[in-house]
């Protein structure tokens, strides 16, 4: 039964995060959390605090407006002091600059007592380093900004 509830929980937060509502996702980590974001560019690093999540999530969806996510499975392991999640998932946008991107991934998720303490996110970073590559030549500089890193 835990475990269903908690699958419910993660597509709903990838259903709201696809409108755009990263507030909610926000609201369910531990002020000490860790993401990591495979590579040195401008969504790569790691973060370990809600303020740096949330200025992440800014840029996120300012590179890539109408980011949404398709689930195709989720798997949920542990019990409610260590839950263990993947989440596989492909995700579609219409970059800034208007071209079309879809990418494919696993987030490794960790929550401790119903907060996430652990994100990290597995995709195809050869595309989105191109698509970065292509926001930045067509003048977006935020697609070549530093990782948001704290």
């Amino acid at each position: 039964m835990y475990h269903r509830i908690v699958k419910k929980i993660v597509l709903q937060n990838f259903e709201r995060l696809s409108q755009g509502d990263y507030e909610s996702m926000l609201n369910g980590m531990s002020p000490s959390v860790t993401h990591t974001f495979s590579g040195q560019h401008a969504l790569g690093g790691t973060r370990h605090s809600i303020p740096a999540m949330r200025l992440w999530f800014e840029r996120l969806f300012r590179l890539f407006p109408g980011l949404s996510f398709e689930i195709r499975s989720v798997a949920v392991s542990g019990w409610p002091w260590m839950t263990s999640i993947a989440v596989e998932w492909t995700d579609r946008a219409r970059p800034a600059d208007g071209s079309s991107y879809v990418n494919e991934g696993i987030h490794l998720i960790k929550m401790r007592w119903g907060k996430v303490v652990y994100l990290r996110a597995y995709l195809d970073t050869a595309v989105l380093l191109a698509t970065l590559k292509g926001l930045a030549t067509h003048g977006i500089s935020e697609a070549l900004a530093p990782p948001i890193a704290d």
